[in-house]
């Protein structure tokens, strides 16, 4: 992208600007708009003359009664408000994505000017990677460029086969997805050491692939969560009524012996906050240990565990962070996720390459406040966890190829 000569051509922008908006069409949360300015300021500086495409929701999962599209509550024309506001530039906006409407708006478009077409989503092709609706978008640019990082596990039509239309030369990734990519490698490929992985979360099941690959790379796996309980009762400790996924228990004790056998560090909590019942207003107790009384449940990592893991987060030289410690959404249970944010945070500053990626992890240093003291802030939950599964992404093979 730096060193295409992109004045008065028309680039083709895949972009995630897949928001929060309420039913007053105000946004809520702009962050995903926002973490794609520097690559579309890059190519309003050069004169290129820009189609951003993008998804929004799944309007073919929420049709209306009559079987038809609610184009109004997933509509991008709110975005294209923000998007004018954000970058001080007129944002056009098509009613179609490649149809007549987007057509008469290209042919209007200006160096510098921008273009956002409707909603990917309003089309079946889009989710079933169409070729030949990638192939009549692909006509609509000289260039293609994607940024939508958290759709870049996604075999759609606009954030991977579009860009087999284009070659080499033609095509690339936005400053966000670069960034992105760079930080996964720079976890995953070229580590200082020690590396550190901070999982949480509800279930084992969800984090199997994430494991057993960072049982390959890491020096030390610090597990909290609800996933947790379930490697305890494969242990044969009492649990209680916290979260366990039964059938799960033998692959729990496999990865603790895998663990072993690869001399990484799996560090699980030493104590909990235990509730009576699955809110806010409960009964609560700090266990003693890793067992928990018949009754309750335990719905954060305890005081001891916050200790223990802060000392291997402030040893470490990489981490990566994936899941919540407890339900960090209700206060009394919010302690473990925020002090292991604050030691995350305090580890960066002392020279450590902090990754958060995964919703609820970026969710949680959101919430207390600390989105600018880790080094890495991942925009796409499902497409960093799969980078990390070792997995590849298909919006990213279809550039490279």
């Amino acid at each position: 992208m730096k060193d295409w000569n992109l004045r008065s051509k028309k680039v083709l922008l895949r972009v995630d600007f897949n928001v929060p908006i309420d039913a007053n069409g105000k946004i809520t949360d702009d962050t995903r708009i926002e973490k794609a300015l520097p690559t579309v300021r890059a190519l309003i500086d050069q004169g290129a003359r820009v189609i951003l495409m993008s998804h929004l929701g799944r309007p073919l999962k929420s049709l209306l009664p009559d079987g038809s599209i609610d184009k109004v509550r997933f509509s991008l024309a709110p975005v294209a408000v923000r998007l004018a506001e954000l970058t001080g530039h007129e944002v056009l906006f098509a009613s179609d994505c490649g149809g007549d409407d987007s057509l008469a708006k290209i042919n209007q478009l200006s160096d510098g000017q921008l273009l956002l077409m409707e909603n990917t989503r309003f089309y079946k092709q889009e989710e079933k990677g169409d070729s030949e609706w990638a192939a009549s978008l692909a006509k609509l640019g000289e260039f293609y460029l994607n940024d939508a990082f958290g759709a870049a596990h996604r075999e759609h039509a606009t954030t991977a086969t579009i860009a087999r239309y284009f070659d080499k030369d033609h095509k690339g990734f936005g400053y966000l997805m670069q960034a992105e990519l760079e930080s996964a490698s720079r976890v995953m490929d070229h580590p200082e050491r020690p590396l550190t992985a901070i999982l949480g979360g509800a279930k084992v099941s969800d984090k199997i692939e994430l494991i057993s690959n960072l049982l390959d790379r890491c020096d030390q796996i610090l597990i909290g969560g609800g996933m947790a309980y379930t490697f305890f009762a494969a242990q044969g400790y009492a649990i209680g009524q916290s979260l366990c996924e039964q059938d799960k228990l033998p692959l729990a004790l496999e990865l603790l012996e895998k663990a072993k056998s690869k001399k990484v560090k799996m560090v699980l909590p030493l104590d909990s906050v235990a509730a009576d019942a699955f809110r806010a207003e409960a009964r609560t107790q700090i266990t003693q240990d890793v067992s928990i009384p018949d009754g309750y449940m335990g719905l954060d990592i305890g005081p001891k565990s916050v200790k223990v893991f802060r000392e291997f987060i402030l040893n470490s030289r990489t981490i990566i962070w994936n899941g919540p410690m407890g339900v960090f959404e209700m206060e009394p249970f919010s302690h473990g996720t925020a002090e292991v944010a604050k030691a995350v945070a305090e580890a960066t500053y002392k020279g450590c390459f902090t990754l958060v990626g995964g919703g609820d992890s970026v969710a949680a240093v959101n919430r207390f406040g600390l989105q600018d003291d880790v080094s890495f802030v991942s925009t796409g939950g499902g497409a960093m966890l799969e980078l990390l599964e070792g997995k590849i992404l298909p919006g990213v093979a279809a550039i490279r190829d």
